[in-house]
């Protein structure tokens, strides 16, 4: 049995404060040292916690052996070196999304994580909600039906990446939840989009998946809207859930609505859709903060060997789109086939 475990994490930006605070929450592991290449957050940080070490060399980090876990909570592009180098040194790893800049890096990294023997996670939150796990809960029951097919839109003004487009910055929340809900797997994807501000970085796009069983899914992202959205329709065959993050209570909402087909016509003049409409309801949900359920599930794969729910496998598979999905873009939009076996 593992005794307390050790954190290092590199990048204290936006996010990094975040995984902090709630890795010191948990009472079997400490945060023992930060990273961070401005010296400022740094101070900031020593403020907050008087007791963690601070430091702008990375390799302090990896050179520790007394961390046994490295958080990177980066810019994309420096996800592959940082997360090589703490495998290499031995270190389980949590990355922040998207996983890596590109599917073979995706690729050395689970390699790596196998050789290893070290649990390799990414952070896709999203999936640790308590909302999201009710959803899953209520269509792994057969409430609803067989999902006909799932609508995302996340839409909000600006944060601007200078190094990624909206796709890559916004719709791994959107794909994670859609692949940790369906039971099967996305075969291709189409992209379409416009980059209105920096030239080559598209800040609204349009994404459609489709899956082995004939089911489809569609995610609008932007950085341009006025209005902050984050709102997710299932359609299924009996019932529909609308999921909006926005609401500070009554996130998920089950509408008991269907569009019921004749089961025998001739002729289109006796084909008659009837519709169904039933009670809504909002179930009751306890909010739990995801970052310290994800967290903990960190921890608790490295104590038992178990497989994340964020594996480097789904990491692979969310990066495996997006690449699919900047292909689909170059090309005014074709269908991207995607290799699920890779």
């Amino acid at each position: 049995m593992l005794g307390e475990l050790n954190i290092g994490l590199i990048g204290c930006g936006y996010w990094g404060p975040n995984l902090i605070r709630n890795f010191r929450s948990l009472t079997e592991c400490q945060v023992k040292t930060v990273c961070d290449v401005d010296q400022d957050r740094l101070r900031h940080m020593k403020k907050l916690y008087p007791e963690i070490v601070t430091t702008n060399q990375e390799d302090d980090i990896f050179n520790d052996t007394a961390i046994d876990a490295v958080a990177i909570v980066t810019p994309v592009s420096l996800h592959y070196k940082l997360a090589m180098k703490s495998m290499k040194a031995g270190k389980h790893t949590f990355v922040e999304k998207p996983m890596a800049s590109s599917v073979a890096e995706c690729k050395e990294m689970v390699k790596l994580s196998q050789k290893q023997k070290l649990t390799l996670m990414v952070g896709h939150t999203f999936i640790y909600t308590s909302v999201v796990r009710k959803i899953k809960e209520i269509i792994d029951s057969g409430e609803i039906g067989e999902i006909c097919y799932i609508s995302s839109r996340r839409l909000n003004l600006g944060l601007f990446q200078n190094d990624i487009n909206v796709a890559w910055d916004l719709a791994p929340h959107d794909i994670s939840i859609i692949l940790y809900l369906s039971k099967h797997p996305p075969i291709s994807v189409s992209c379409q989009g416009k980059a209105h501000v920096a030239e080559g970085i598209e800040d609204v796009t349009n994404m459609s998946l489709d899956f082995s069983n004939g089911n489809f899914a569609t995610i609008q992202s932007s950085w341009l809207d006025p209005n902050k959205i984050r709102e997710m329709t299932i359609v299924g065959t009996k019932k529909m859930i609308v999921y909006n993050d926005m609401e500070p209570l009554e996130k998920i909402r089950i509408y008991d609505k269907r569009v019921e087909t004749p089961p025998h016509y001739d002729t289109f003049a006796e084909f008659q859709c009837s519709y169904h409409y039933g009670d809504t309801y909002a179930p009751y949900i306890k909010q739990v903060e995801p970052l310290k359920v994800e967290c903990q599930h960190f921890l608790d794969c490295i104590r038992t060997g178990a497989k994340p729910d964020s594996s480097g496998r789904e990491g692979l598979l969310v990066v495996q789109i997006l690449e699919a999905s900047s292909q689909s873009l170059r090309n005014n939009g074709i269908k991207v086939s995607i290799d699920i076996l890779s």
